[in-house]
């Protein structure tokens, strides 16, 4: 049966906004989740752009397959159809669909833990007193990171000077004013000469060897437990990053030098 690529006007007036699903024909893998109205859903079925859902579905055809097209949920306004949409890329996890980023927002109210949502209105900043590097990551940052992904995107690649840098004890991941993990830091090396799960060559700008020249990474453990409960999930001072501050980087407690 061939398969259906439009909706009549009447059937686009009931869905309103709705949030769509294509999955493999016979594993039932969800591989992309979208947002759209009227016939957004049957889009990408004439696709030929260069992106991984393309080749997905080109993929099939070569099999003689065409992806199970579902309307997970319809009666929408757009709002609440993109927060939809965004909280299910969330739960499955960007890295094991398709899509090119994540959802709406997702990075302000998306998949959090009890304490990262109770961090995000906490108004009683900490003071650290402890021999530190702050970095701010909130570029690359998303609630849903897995620990080993916070962990590369907080401790490289950095322009600093790594005489200083090694002055620290602790190396503090920063997003939005908030503590979201810390690390010990055992040593700096050159940027690109440990091992990472970071991909320097997908729009991150450090895609080439000159681009990372100069550039820094720390190798390390989690802190301790105590000064893991100390800080984790706590907002810092504003005084740390001041308004129009655009630095990364922030050094507290040194010797001076």
């Amino acid at each position: 049966m061939k398969s259906q690529k439009v909706f009549s006007s009447f059937v686009s007036d009931k869905l309103k906004s709705y949030v769509y699903l294509y999955s493999h024909p016979i594993t039932g893998e969800i591989f992309y989740v979208g947002k759209g109205k009227n016939n957004r859903v049957f889009a990408h079925l004439e696709d030929t752009s260069e992106c991984e859902k393309v080749t997905y579905i080109q993929n099939l055809e070569k099999q003689g397959l065409s992806p199970k097209l579902e309307i997970l949920i319809h009666g929408l306004d757009d709002e609440v159809a993109l927060k939809v949409e965004s909280s299910i890329i969330d739960l499955l996890g960007i890295n094991k669909l398709t899509n090119r980023q994540s959802g709406y927002k997702s990075k302000e109210f998306g998949r959090m833990s009890i304490e990262q949502v109770s961090s995000v209105y906490d108004t009683n900043p900490v003071t650290i007193t402890e021999p530190s590097i702050l970095i701010r990551i909130n570029q690359a940052f998303r609630y849903s990171m897995s620990a080993v992904e916070l962990y590369d995107y907080t401790r490289g690649c950095w322009r600093l000077n790594p005489e200083n840098a090694k002055q620290a004890k602790y190396a503090f991941a920063i997003y939005q004013g908030i503590i979201q993990e810390v690390y010990e830091v055992l040593d700096w090396y050159e940027a690109g000469t440990t091992f990472s799960v970071r991909e320097y060559d997908k729009g991150s700008g450090l895609d080439t060897e000159d681009a990372i020249a100069k550039r820094y990474e720390f190798v390390g453990n989690l802190a301790p437990k105590h000064i893991r409960e100390k800080y984790n999930h706590k907002p810092v001072s504003s005084e740390y990053f001041k308004a129009g501050n655009s630095n990364p980087i922030m050094y507290l407690n040194f010797e001076s030098r």
